[in-house]
């Protein structure tokens, strides 16, 4: 059976030189297999773009806060620019529901403008129709100066592995959304809720690691297989301590090997994952402390991919570890 990324590799990635351009209109110099596409650049800027959809009962609950799903329907695009350390620009929505809710609409719209008018974005067109379920569609636009966007194929042997943020929150919210485990405190439960319904874009941090990261991407389908793309494109392999990961404090109510599961295959944290050189831990230290995220090494790009095959040696404080998690596949349930 295909997976997403099969199916994507053999039936719609095409290199981006493939297709020609008038002198005058840009042209794609990065195309699919990155979280932005990129067009060559006028007056010294590329346009990023990147698509994302969002399926009802796939990629939220029917019964989820229509505001919460504005909101998080344009922070999950929008972390794709982030990145490519891309600022946005605007974006079009293209959105199908059974029925023409006005209710719905209105908080759906406050939770969407929310997000956008905090990054300055702004919506510029799009499309509705009526359908069987609700599907929303985002194409968001973005610039970043020529040569500096964070592209997934730069790692290099020897860089530092970094992550943001806490991993795990939004994968425990899904699993008390499921019914999977409560937690004994109910404030505990709606912070894990909310890294689900409400992520939080690292749209500044990506721009701020322009010139000091190598390669990098967000965090939406869980490390281990988000990392693996990185390591791909890049044809490199890399060791990661898990003890090292930043854990969601309420994982903590789980046992271990649930908390594993959610820092590494959960996905929805939307936290980025970027390399670089060691000789500017320094100054990743200081970005993190001017952005107030936390950032955090938990690994090292080692050298080439043997026989081209990318891979993560995963280790903890006792010696290696045996993973079979791979992250979140959009055409197999978790």
């Amino acid at each position: 059976m295909l997976s997403e990324f099969s199916l994507i590799e053999r039936y719609f990635s095409q290199p981006a030189a493939a297709f020609g351009a008038p002198d005058d209109e840009p042209k794609a110099t990065l195309g699919i297999g990155d979280d932005c596409a990129l067009l060559a650049p006028k007056h010294g800027q590329h346009l990023a773009i990147s698509t994302d959809m969002l399926v009802s009962g796939r990629h939220f609950f029917p019964d989820v806060s229509p505001w919460a799903l504005g909101y998080k329907a344009l922070a999950v695009n929008l972390s794709d620019l982030a990145a490519m350390g891309a600022k946005p620009r605007a974006f079009t929505l293209a959105l199908s529901m059974p029925t023409a809710d006005e209710s719905w609409l209105e908080a759906f719209s406050g939770g969407l403008f929310d997000m956008a008018n905090q990054h300055g974005c702004e919506l510029i067109g799009g499309d509705t129709t009526s359908g069987p379920h609700v599907c929303i569609s985002i194409t968001v636009f973005g610039d970043v100066p020529a040569g500096e966007a964070l592209r997934r194929d730069s790692a290099r042997p020897g860089d530092d592995i970094w992550v943001s943020g806490v991993l795990g929150g939004a994968r425990a919210g899904l699993g008390i959304r499921r019914g999977e485990w409560s937690m004994k405190d109910p404030a505990d439960e709606a912070v894990a809720i909310k890294a689900l319904e409400q992520p939080e874009p690292r749209v500044a941090l990506g721009i701020a690691l322009r010139g000091i990261a190598h390669a990098a991407l967000d965090i939406s389908d869980g490390l281990a297989g988000d990392l693996l793309h990185i390591l791909k494109r890049s044809n490199v392999r890399a060791t990661v301590n898990i003890d090292q990961i930043p854990r969601c404090a309420t994982l903590a109510a789980l046992p271990d090997a649930s908390q594993v599961h959610c820092i590494l295959a959960g996905g929805d944290d939307y936290e980025l994952c970027f390399t670089a050189p060691v000789a500017v831990r320094a100054e990743i230290e200081r970005v993190g402390t001017v952005q107030k995220v936390l950032l955090t090494r938990i690994g090292t790009i080692e050298g080439p991919a043997a026989e081209g095959r990318a891979a993560i040696d995963w280790r903890d404080n006792t010696g290696p570890v045996s993973l079979s998690d791979t992250g979140f596949d959009h055409f197999h349930a978790d």
